[in-house]
């Protein structure tokens, strides 16, 4: 990545903060006849591009969807191949992320990652940790539903102990609890590929989300859809259950 200037005008209306379910990695591959790895690597070259979009957008918050919880359930190879990708990934870019202003982050749980990638994790977003042109979020091994379950055991131990009182525990609590408690909900949920499911992803968080579901797949997915798809949420009517008068 090399430094851009900041855009004059950012999408009027546009979304604060995007999250993409990147998918179709496989499927784009096999189309090709090569194997799915090929993919994958395809589709970690367009989060690059994505990335350095973002401002010309307005969009401060991209959060990716990289690994899920489920995805262990794969071929051990594909598995094997998408954490050694993870590795160089992050070997690769930690300097041009930097040089780009780009803070990262990542959620999920880290204990079924081994120790050099979540070292490598960790060093990135130390290294970053003074970026605010773009946030990115990167979800690994990342599951809604185990977010809220861990996020839970944490609310209940502090009641337990005496940190919280049962009685002052509403909507507004658990998401201190969450792995995204620094940052805002998403605004646009966009998965890619044809499917029309959120397959676990960022359940409590994207309650009062847009989604655009389209049949781009991912290493396809452009900075041109990626700006439709910003200019076309800055059109929505968003009212969060009121009725304008």
């Amino acid at each position: 990545m090399t430094p851009q200037p900041e855009p004059d005008l950012a999408a009027a209306g546009g979304p604060r903060h995007v999250a993409i379910i990147m998918d179709g990695n496989g499927r784009w591959a096999t189309q090709r006849g090569r194997p799915r790895l090929f993919g994958h690597h395809a589709g970690a070259k367009r989060v690059r591009e994505i990335v350095e979009a973002c401002p010309d957008f307005g969009v401060e918050y991209l959060t990716i969807f990289a690994f899920s919880t489920e995805n262990w359930k794969r071929t051990q190879v594909e598995v094997a191949g998408l954490m050694s990708l993870f590795r160089r990934y992050i070997s690769k870019e930690t300097r041009s992320l930097s040089e780009f202003g780009v803070r990262v982050r990542f959620i999920g749980d880290r204990v079924r990652l081994d120790d050099k990638l979540i070292r490598l994790m960790n060093e990135l977003e130390v290294a970053t940790a003074h970026n605010t042109r773009v946030h990115l979020t990167i979800a690994l091994n990342y599951g809604g539903r185990d977010e809220v379950a861990r996020a839970t055991q944490r609310l209940a131990r502090d009641v337990s102990e005496g940190r919280l009182d049962p009685d002052d525990v509403d909507e507004e609590t658990l998401p201190r609890y969450l792995d995204t408690h620094v940052l805002p909900d998403p605004d646009l949920v966009i998965r890619t590929s044809g499917e029309a499911r959120i397959s676990n992803f960022l359940l409590w968080q994207s309650a009062y989300a847009e989604y655009e579901f389209i049949d781009t797949l991912w290493p396809d997915f452009s900075k041109a859809e990626f700006g439709r798809l910003c200019a076309a949420y800055g059109g929505r009517d968003r009212r969060f259950g009121a009725v304008k008068t």
